[in-house]
């Protein structure tokens, strides 16, 4: 209850305008939710690579975080201290507690930058149970399991956009894959196939594709209609109209 009355007073000063409410919305989202996985956390991390290697501790996911030119920094829960760790590269997590092989350095299992600080998870239900494939830099092809999506997106329409996370050549999508060798992967859709039992046939086509460059919109550059003058419900266009 206390927050509404701050609202309130907020919103008489601004002339009826919830200012609180408009600084909530246009405020960066820097941080994400993430599924709940559980993971084992290389102890070397949690002690600034002073010690602890060769050790693990069992963790669960919490979230993830996002700025421009950084890896994504994952938080974790870790229930034997009753504590929480964030600002961890995906390098420090492994799905057993052992030191996988091969053992991949942060470049190959994150092939970009986060590239703003907007950022949402998603799982995407379709492509989910299927099987992975990913083309690392040094280490060929590796197999996993999907487990969801980081997508950035300019997240404030009065902050000046830097960064390239809205253009269409540019713009890459970070999917975080539990690899069969031990590690956690995020990577591109142009860097990894995903086969299906039942629709990806035996010997699948390599990709002939082409970076998409086209902003595709449908109004500017086109008839102008009037619409807006318009007050039939089922209105028509100007084309419809002569």
């Amino acid at each position: 209850m206390g927050a509404f009355p701050l609202a309130k007073k907020a919103e008489a000063r601004s002339g009826g305008v919830n200012t609180r409410s408009i600084s909530y919305l246009s405020m960066s989202t820097l941080i994400c939710n993430l599924p709940s996985t559980e993971v084992w956390v290389r102890k070397e991390y949690l002690t600034d690579h002073q010690s602890g290697h060769g050790e693990f501790v069992k963790g669960v996911w919490v979230s993830c975080k996002s700025i421009p030119g950084r890896a994504f920094y994952f938080e974790t829960y870790l229930p034997e201290y009753a504590a929480m760790y964030d600002k961890l590269p995906i390098s420090a997590f492994v799905s057993e507690p052992k030191t996988p092989e091969p053992d991949m350095n942060l470049p190959n299992l994150q092939f970009w930058n986060c590239m703003d600080y907007g950022v949402v998870a998603v799982q995407k239900q379709f492509i989910g149970s299927m099987h992975y494939e990913i083309m690392t830099r040094d280490y060929g092809n590796q197999t996993g399991t999907y487990i969801c999506t980081l997508d950035n997106y300019h997240q404030d329409v009065d902050a000046i956009d830097y960064s390239t996370s809205e253009q269409p050549s540019e713009h890459k999508s970070h999917n975080l894959i539990e690899l069969d060798s031990g590690q956690f992967a995020l990577y591109p859709n142009n860097r990894m196939r995903i086969f299906d039992n039942s629709l990806t046939p035996e010997k699948p086509k390599d990709p002939d594709f082409k970076v998409s460059t086209v902003y595709y919109q449908v109004e500017n550059g086109h008839d102008r209609d009037g619409l807006g003058s318009e007050e039939n419900y089922f209105w028509k266009t100007a084309k419809e109209r002569s």
